[in-house]
């Protein structure tokens, strides 16, 4: 019996650092499929984000998050995105440990403009740039912690964040 396959490639960062739309463009460039653990807990929940906070709390969602997360890195083989908390969670580190892991990193500015500051996002409902700040304090140590590799998003496209990611992972990029 085989091992069970793993991503290729777990992509983790904040809110606004390009994950899905990087993840999709590297699912692409190496001919595999994308998934992003936000989706897989929306789906399991049957509603969005947002409303899993209001209905049944952070801790319900986190526990979703974690079980979306150990579900993906246990029997995906392609491109995989985190939410952006989910490095919190020790479990999360320790499952992410033996994988590829890129930390997008991106400026504040740069989150702000993609993120807007009126888009759902529980964490960020109010003083979003503070509360940004707040959760990049926190978190940014637990991206490093767990990332191979850390490629910064700021000024460049996704098409040009993938080409970093599949040179710094030393993946095949049929596209160079």
């Amino acid at each position: 019996m085989s091992a069970p396959a793993t991503p290729a490639v777990v992509l983790v960062g904040p809110p606004g650092s390009g994950k899905s739309t990087v993840g999709r463009v590297l699912a692409d460039r190496l001919g595999l499929p994308f998934r992003d653990t936000d989706t897989d807990v929306e789906q399991a929940a049957g509603k969005p984000i947002p409303e899993i906070f209001l209905d049944e709390g952070e801790p319900h969602f986190r526990q979703l998050e974690r079980a979306a997360v150990r579900a993906a890195v246990t029997g995906f083989p392609g491109v995989l995105a985190l939410g952006g908390g989910a490095v919190m969670a020790e479990e999360t580190r320790a499952l992410l440990a033996p994988l590829p892991v890129v930390f997008l990193e991106v400026p504040l500015a740069d989150a702000v403009k993609r993120v807007g500051l009126d888009a759902p996002r529980p964490l960020l409902a109010v003083n979003p740039r503070a509360r940004w700040r707040e959760l990049m304090e926190a978190r940014r140590p637990l991206y490093l912690e767990v990332a191979t590799t850390v490629a910064a998003t700021g000024d460049r496209t996704p098409e040009q964040v993938a080409d970093a990611v599949l040179d710094a992972l030393e993946l095949e990029n049929p596209h160079v």
